[in-house]
């Protein structure tokens, strides 16, 4: 077995399969954070996305494509929150092979030096249209449209998908939360329980997309401004003589924004003595903004504080929840009258579970968006997949258009193609960047997030059940049935 050396990195035998040491305490290498830069990023792409490059590059295939990024499926519920597409347009925009970049595909053999040479001065020359952000879309939509170059679209289909698949479901369930929690306030606290740091980061916005009222990661809120916050872990309380002095020194520090964990060894007790505090601080003439509940029976726990602290005069003083929730937890606790006032979401939030506690049903977390061909040079395509016809795409670059009744209510959307004349609804794949100029101006995440408030709004609550929800009707144009037949 071989072991990686000390300090001159020199490769020594080991019998033991441990890794060899010298006196130095000094390693050879240096440990990486691995996050990605702007000159990587050409490199997140599957292998077959740059082998299909160079074979259509030998065959001189210049077809200008189109490829749409849909949902076939949506894991739960019936509507989703597009998201992500930000993210998708700056690595559209940014994408480059640098000279490293290419030496590092070079070294491995196979893509030969002329294929990677015409990589050099990559620029994306296409036309992106999508659905903005904080948007309600349904199954087999069309929620990007990306039409350029055949390999240079196919380029983007592996970080389109990552970041589309991710931030959408994540929005999703977002909202999901946030429409359980009746219009009390919810929180993201799902970093240190996401699948990896940037997905910790991008849940922490797309939550946000979805309604959340802010975070506990402090670098999203430095990323997008979000909102964040923060109370206290048990760690703080463990290091005190008594959970009292905990309380006291976290009240002195933050006299204007106290928030005690109440929860660390005797939750009745600890909000026993949240309330010699409180009354402290109102001497002081400052107040205790709230407690915190994270373990035990919520429902039981939270009634039993409420009374404690109203007994006591703090009516004023807030509870806030956390532990393992999701939208059937929160819609299960004020169903059944629990006085809580907010609530932290945190690994069921950024991981998108997609799992329901009352039945025990669910499945991975994740969303199933495809990116596929659909037209090429002018001709509608798509896959046929006669050993599985839910793989089948609709073929043709189209348009959504969503119709709405009387009231304003989202009625139905109506899929065409993109040239079709369609007299009825509003086109919502809106133009990002047109023939390789940027066009669209990206609003800023608050106003994303009352988009997503104001879109929710209407589509009717039959859509929105958090269990057997109606599924909205998307019609195809006769212009789409044509090619499908």
């Amino acid at each position: 077995m071989k072991g990686i050396g000390w300090k001159t990195g020199k490769i020594e035998d080991r019998k033991d399969g441990r890794v060899g040491t010298h006196s130095s305490s000094l390693p050879a290498f240096h440990p990486r954070s691995a996050l990605l830069s702007v000159d990587e990023m050409a490199l997140f792409v599957d292998y077959y996305q740059l082998t299909m490059g160079q074979a259509d590059f030998d065959a001189q295939n210049n077809a200008v494509i189109t490829a749409n990024y849909y949902v076939r499926k949506i894991p739960q519920g019936q509507y989703l929150i597009a998201a992500g597409l930000e993210q998708v347009i700056h690595y559209i925009l940014n994408l480059r092979f640098t000279d490293a970049t290419l030496n590092y595909l070079a070294a491995r053999g196979d893509l030969h030096a002329e294929y990677l040479a015409s990589l050099k001065d990559f620029r994306f020359d296409g036309s992106v249209f999508a659905v903005p952000e904080g948007t309600p879309v349904f199954p087999n939509e069309p929620i990007i449209n990306i039409t350029g170059r055949s390999r240079d679209v196919q380029l983007f289909e592996t970080y389109l998908l990552c970041v589309m698949n991710f931030q959408t479901l994540i929005a999703t369930k977002a909202s999901r939360i946030v429409q359980a929690a009746r219009g009390k306030p919810v929180f993201d606290f799902g970093a240190r329980r996401a699948h990896g740091r940037d997905a910790g980061i991008l849940a922490a916005r797309a939550s946000f997309i979805g309604g959340a009222s802010g975070t506990s990661l402090v670098l999203a809120g430095c990323l997008f401004d979000i909102p964040y916050v923060g109370t206290m872990a048990h760690k703080f309380v463990f290091e005190r003589p008594t959970e009292l002095a905990a309380f006291r020194d976290y009240a002195a520090a933050f006299p204007n924004n106290t928030t005690l964990l109440i929860d660390t060894y005797d939750t009745l007790e600890g909000a026993r003595n949240a309330c010699i505090v409180a009354k402290e601080m109102a001497a002081r003439g400052t107040r205790l903004r709230a407690v915190r509940l994270d373990s035990g029976d919520l429902l039981t726990l939270s009634e039993q504080v409420r009374r404690i602290l109203d007994a006591e005069g703090l009516d004023y003083v807030q509870i806030i929840a956390s532990h393992d929730l999701d939208e059937f937890q929160i819609d299960t606790l004020l169903g059944n009258g629990a006085p809580i006032d907010s609530f932290g979401v945190g690994t069921r939030l950024a991981t998108g579970a997609n799992f329901n506690p009352r039945t025990g049903e669910g499945g991975t977390s994740a969303l199933g968006g495809v990116y596929k061909l659909v037209e090429s040079d002018g001709r509608p395509v798509g896959k046929q997949s006669l050993d599985e016809p839910a793989k089948a795409t609709i073929p043709g670059k189209k348009q959504i258009y969503r119709l709405t009744d009387a009231a304003g209510n989202y009625a139905k959307d109506r899929l065409a193609l993109w040239d079709e004349k369609v007299s009825e609804g509003q086109p919502l794949l809106v133009p990002i960047i047109q023939d390789g100029e940027f066009v669209y101006e990206f609003p800023n995440l608050h106003d994303i997030q009352a988009h997503t408030t104001t879109e929710l709004k209407k589509l009717p609550d039959s859509h929105k059940c958090l269990t057997e929800a109606t599924p909205y009707a998307v019609q195809l144009d006769p212009s789409l049935l044509a090619h499908l037949n």
